[in-house]
């Protein structure tokens, strides 16, 4: 891990060179600020498409956006080292990422903690959230702006809502229900109350057709793309994890701003979030639309028990060892 002499060393070479840069003279005063977007996401990604469409131009007066797609200039899992040294100003990172750093992020990978893509936004905003930030600012030389929505994963049974209705986490109860392979996230399907059984995402379409498995969790995209809906019957809308991305800069360059940029960028930023927020949000009440069309059942269960059983596992589990006391009662004052 880069240590923090060499974070510290990192941001002030690159808040010198912006000073020098300022003071430098005409010849270099409309010189527009380098901003490479380095993203693991394709071009057609909402993401990007949220940060090409609405964050560039908003910026383009001062700014050079470089977006760089699928990984191709460092790969997924790299880019906040790569901030962190200098060599990229900007990301689309995720609170998994950051846990590799620093643990107590991962309070933000799980089940239940964000309630939908209103309420992620509520605590990204909260002053809950500035110890966070402070030390990703402090120790990774990296700056937070603005939080992104991914979607939320919801339940995917093969059985019929008249075989089988879920209302509370008791009702999964002997249910095969696909999860993908790592501790953490078999460790959700027990605390949803379901058997969790790992599997290769290339297998699930088989696996649900042959009653192999009885069910799978998806965000309602991959459901529709990878054609889920034709060997199963029905969409628990548990939500029980709500998916996120934050958009980050070097806190070298961002210091580097003015602060009429450093206002821009914040507002492009918030704009592309919200841009990116609302088509995600859309595409999930059309992807309902569409299924419901298909066959499937789809309803809401007691998503106050869900959240109460998994929300305690997790408090007596070791996921919970590194997050900050009282974090978890704050971030769910902020909901409903």
């Amino acid at each position: 891990m880069i240590t923090k002499l060499t974070r510290r060393a990192t941001i002030a070479s690159l808040t010198a060179l912006s000073l020098a840069a300022s003071v430098a003279g005409p010849a270099l005063a409309d010189e527009k600020i380098q901003l490479r977007m380095a993203t693991s996401g394709s071009e057609t990604d909402q993401r990007s498409v949220a940060m090409a469409e609405v964050f560039a131009p908003m910026v383009a007066d001062f700014v050079d956006y470089q977006p760089s797609y699928n990984g191709t200039i460092f790969a997924q899992g790299t880019e906040l080292d790569a901030i962190s040294r200098g060599n990229l100003e900007m990301s689309i990172t995720s609170a998994q990422e950051l846990a590799q750093f620093f643990p107590e992020f991962s309070i933000f990978t799980a089940g239940y903690v964000h309630q939908d893509a209103a309420h992620q936004v509520a605590v990204f905003n909260d002053p809950l959230m500035d110890a966070f930030k402070q030390k990703a600012e402090d120790e990774l030389g990296v700056k937070l702006l603005s939080v992104m929505y991914l979607g939320r994963r919801q339940v995917n049974l093969r059985q019929t809502k008249d075989e089988l209705t879920v209302s509370t986490p008791a009702d999964l109860d002997g249910v095969n229900l696909r999860m993908p392979g790592t501790d953490a996230w078999q460790f959700l399907g027990k605390a949803l109350g379901a058997a969790p059984t790992p599997m290769a995402f290339s297998e699930v379409y088989t696996a649900l057709s042959t009653g192999a498995v009885d069910g799978q969790d998806n965000p309602l995209p991959t459901v529709v793309d990878a054609k889920f809906y034709e060997v199963t019957n029905q969409i628990v809308l548990t939500s029980h994890l709500v998916d996120l991305n934050y958009i980050a800069i070097g806190k070298g360059v961002w210091d580097g701003m003015s602060a009429e940029q450093q206002a821009t960028v914040q507002k492009a930023a918030d704009a592309a979030a919200e841009s990116g927020r609302q088509k995600q949000l859309q595409k999930e009440a059309d992807l309902v639309a569409f299924l419901e069309e298909q066959g499937m059942s789809i309803y809401e269960p007691d998503l106050a028990a869900f959240r109460n059983q998994v929300q305690s596992m997790y408090l007596e589990s070791e996921f919970a060892e590194t997050w900050p006391e009282g974090v978890l009662d704050q971030i769910n004052a902020l909901g409903n």
